[in-house]
């Protein structure tokens, strides 16, 4: 029996008998339709015996990160053929009784029984408490100090990972980014001499930007050693080290308010639901009265949280400990510590055309960038920025601003009365 023939019913009773994917078993033999998008390669045993251990999408993960299992082909098409054969099958859920039957009998046919193998290097491991500061900050080095110079790759020369704001789609990466900095600044209504928190402020691009553009002082706190020390270092060339201040910080330790504004930009996804209320009251006693905070954020629909799960893609080798929230809950965490909501606005489209740009970025010096990390790493930020991409086109994900402001005493806001004004779009 080959490696197809023994793969056909696992493969059926994983997809249906709509299989939109090609199979290649390690000894040549295929099943599936020759014109498929997207092409699974089973390169070895190993692969089937991973699947085997931990019969789930987290079995899958270690296969591909490990390289037992390779995805050719057009990996948005092949994604999106995929999400419509099985849409049920959600991200974290669990392979059904059939499929496991299926999986044992193919098991036994191919001879991979065996002991489990050992997961790939890139899986993260964090100990401790959920979302205390040692741990936060293990999860946050697990994503971002992978290599400054493999983000330069995925990125493009802003070294910004949030999403572009594309007035116009025939802008390049960088001036998209550049319009993103600019939007938050008019909106946050900076002005020479103000002092400005960036939460989570990554390679610095947003503080940089913020110093040069309106001549305010910028703390930059981040958990990752590798950002800050890039950050430091381009800030330093672009000799603004006398208005920006990059500092390894948990937002938590932040003491020396109070500032005019506050960014947060892509951070709050890694706070958690349960330490929203103290993120929020933090920001909150930073801020001097009037002072205006925006809040950058990704956002989920309303319902059970699976991105993250312990048996997920995501929860295991892209972003451990994270947490996406509906919209709702991240606005009534801002209320209920005393914020003023003023403005919302989504970004959603905004997202899924960045996230394809990395790609292209990615796919576009693939030898390289995995050079620069690991030939595992670079096959799980190709895999999570496509599907991410899919997530927003097809709004099963969002991306917010969130423009808050902290009232005086009297309840005064100092914000314009409407939105054309405090975009700087009408005087």
């Amino acid at each position: 029996m080959t490696v197809a023939e023994a793969l056909g019913p696992l493969v059926q009773a994983a997809l249906g008998s709509e299989v939109p994917i090609a199979v290649r078993g390690w000894d040549g033999s295929r099943i599936g339709p020759a014109d498929a998008p997207l092409r699974l390669v089973i390169r070895n045993r190993r692969a089937l015996r991973r699947i085997l251990w931990s019969p789930n999408e987290l079995g899958f993960a270690r296969a591909y990160v490990s390289g037992d299992i390779d995805v050719e082909g057009d990996l948005f098409v092949g994604l999106e053929a995929l999400e419509h054969a099985a849409p049920a099958r959600g991200a974290g859920v669990s392979i059904d009784a059939t499929t496991k039957k299926a999986l044992i009998s193919t098991a036994v046919r191919l001879g991979i029984v065996g002991l489990p193998p050992a997961p790939p290097p890139e899986e993260a491991r964090l100990v401790g408490r959920r979302h205390s500061k040692h741990r936060d900050a293990s999860a946050i080095a697990h994503h971002y100090d992978v290599g400054n110079d493999f983000y330069r790759v995925v990125l493009g020369e802003s070294m910004t990972y949030s999403c572009a704001y594309w007035a116009d789609e025939s802008v390049d990466l960088t001036d998209a980014q550049f319009a993103k900095c600019d939007l938050i600044e008019r909106k946050l209504g900076l002005r020479p001499g103000m002092r400005v928190l960036d939460v989570g402020c990554g390679w610095g691009t947003f503080a940089l930007h913020a110093a040069r553009t309106h001549d305010v002082q910028v703390v930059g706190v981040t958990l990752s050693h590798e950002q800050a020390a890039y950050a430091t270092k381009r800030i330093a060339e672009a000799g603004l080290s006398d208005l920006v201040e990059i500092r390894v910080q948990d937002y938590r330790d932040v003491s020396d308010g109070p500032f005019d504004a506050v960014a947060s930009i892509g951070m709050a996804e890694h706070v958690g639901a349960l330490m929203l209320p103290t993120y929020a009251a933090d920001l909150f006693a930073l801020l001097r009265p009037e002072g205006r905070l925006l809040n950058h954020a990704i956002s989920r629909r309303p319902g059970p949280r699976t991105e993250f799960s312990r048996t997920s893609f995501m929860g295991r080798y892209v972003f451990p400990d994270g947490e996406l929230e509906p919209m709702s809950m991240m606005i009534d965490a801002f209320e209920g510590v005393g914020f003023e909501v003023r403005d919302v606005e989504s970004l959603r489209e905004h997202y899924a055309l960045t996230l394809r740009a990395w790609v292209a970025n990615l796919e576009a010096d693939w030898d390289q960038a995995a050079r620069l990390t690991s030939a595992g790493r670079a096959r799980v930020w190709r895999l999570y920025m496509a599907g991410a991409a899919l997530a927003f086109e097809s709004n099963r994900i969002g991306v917010n601003q969130v423009l808050a402001v902290k009232p005086g005493a009297d309840g005064s806001s100092g914000m314009p009365r409407t939105r054309a004004e405090l975009l700087g779009l009408r005087r």
